[in-house]
């Protein structure tokens, strides 16, 4: 299959699957993340290229309420595709979807309420454009057994939640090219990541796998939800990649290769990957052959993107020997300081003494300092530095001091945010490279 014949947007993605079921290692990387220099970064990298972009919120991120990004659906949709056009891409060449659509924010609450906002979440995100629909009721509800709903009550949930997608997108005219498509199962940590470090981890049994299929098959066909089940494109399990704030779990191939075999014979239906950050381009390229054809990453990115401000404020402080440090920017200081004032995305992800926090607040794998880039001081700290080095015309053995793969010794002094591009590109190169058999 010659990926530069796709009928684009959507269409890909069933492309995409129908690649797989006849041997070709086809995939798509989805960019978890509303961090704007990611997806510019990303989007970048789509230029030119024959595979749509594929960006996904989660519940937490954007919901009705505005998430802690403080947009809802619509304004997401509607930035992501701005700054795509800005970026010399059109609604062609981008896919939207939410991740973990489902009652996770509000699992403290009775079943009732909580499905009853899960619903209206999953049906914004189809009214505003989304079409690629992560369904996951496998969250404890505030009266669930401690143990967690059976799983065939996630999936009646899963099919509740899809019912609501299929009126959302009725009401908006039924376009077939925006059908949502749908994904369905959970095998990975809750959307925020997982606590601590992972020590041990099961691969999804073929037996667990089947089930969630047979039963979430029953529930969508008991609710009238024969056609949305044709459009069930993929299945979250773990393939065994998971990564901690020190620790990285690599995809070993024989330890996935009956659940690889099993999902190869189930048609229509592939397997998603989440957590795959880390992962090198080679475990990353075994995936997509072994049919964990759609790609997640976003902490990767993020961590990417703090490496260069960091690494922007070096530069900043050898060119501003001799100064007053009062036209620092102190970025780092900034940072750790609106932290340690506001520590709830951090503070029970991190155990340990002062010191070990200190490091996983500045360098943990699972880069919980991204929930801070928004914040006002922040924000401002880093404008102040970006201004800083805009004054300066930067040696280029500084810039490569500090940036040595991405930045040839005979180049021209980068602006910050190119710096701050090439060096996200680079960890997305592995991701497309895997994904394009050709």
């Amino acid at each position: 299959m010659k990926t530069n014949s796709f009928q684009g947007g959507m269409f890909f993605l069933d492309e995409m699957v129908a690649a797989q079921k006849q041997g070709t290692a086809l995939g798509i990387c989805s960019i978890c993340s509303s961090n704007p220099y990611v997806l510019r970064a990303a989007m970048q990298q789509t230029r030119g290229r024959s595979f749509p972009l594929l960006i996904e919120s989660t519940c937490n991120q954007v919901n009705q309420y505005g998430g802690y990004t403080g947009d809802v659906p619509s304004q997401f949709y509607r930035s992501v595709l701005a700054m795509a056009r800005q970026a010399g891409l059109d609604s062609h060449d981008l896919i939207l979807g939410g991740d973990h659509l489902g009652p996770n924010p509000w699992q403290t609450e009775p079943a009732e309420p909580a499905m009853a906002k899960a619903r209206k979440l999953v049906s914004e995100c189809v009214r505003a454009g989304y079409s690629k629909i992560h369904l996951d009721a496998s969250m404890g509800l505030g009266d669930d057994p401690a143990s967690g709903p059976a799983v065939e009550v996630s999936a009646a949930r899963a099919a509740e939640m899809c019912l609501a997608a299929e009126s959302a997108w009725r009401e908006t005219g039924g376009d077939g090219a925006r059908a949502p498509r749908y994904i369905i199962g959970t095998e990975v940590p809750l959307p925020g990541g997982e606590v601590g470090n992972t020590t041990k981890l099961q691969v999804t049994s073929v037996t667990s796998a089947a089930e969630t299929l047979d039963l979430t098959e029953s529930a969508f066909r008991k609710a009238g939800l024969e056609a949305a089940w044709e459009r069930v494109i993929g299945l979250v399990v773990q393939p065994g990649v998971e990564f901690g704030d020190r620790t990285i779990h690599p995809y070993q191939q024989k330890q996935a290769a009956e659940l690889s075999g099993f999902i190869q014979q189930v048609p229509g239906i592939v397997f998603e990957a989440h957590s795959t950050d880390y992962q090198t381009p080679q475990a990353l390229r075994e995936l997509v052959q072994d049919h964990f054809a759609i790609l997640k990453v976003g902490p990767a990115l993020t961590f990417a993107f703090r490496e260069a401000v960091f690494a922007m404020e070096g530069i900043e402080i050898e060119l501003m020997v001799g100064k007053s440090s009062d036209h620092r920017s102190h970025f780092q200081e900034v940072i750790e300081q609106e932290m340690l004032d506001h520590p709830d995305h951090w503070q029970r992800y991190y155990p340990g003494s002062s010191e070990e926090q200190r490091l996983m607040r500045r360098f943990s794998l699972s880069d919980r300092i991204r929930y801070y880039w928004p914040r006002p001081k922040v924000q401002a700290a880093q404008e102040r530095l970006f201004a800083n080095l805009g004054e300066y015309s930067i040696p280029p053995g500084l810039v490569h001091q500090y940036f040595p793969d991405h930045v040839p010794l005979d180049s021209h002094p980068p602006t910050p945010e190119n710096l701050i591009y090439r060096h996200i590109r680079g960890v997305l190169d592995g991701y497309w490279s895997a994904c394009d058999p050709v």
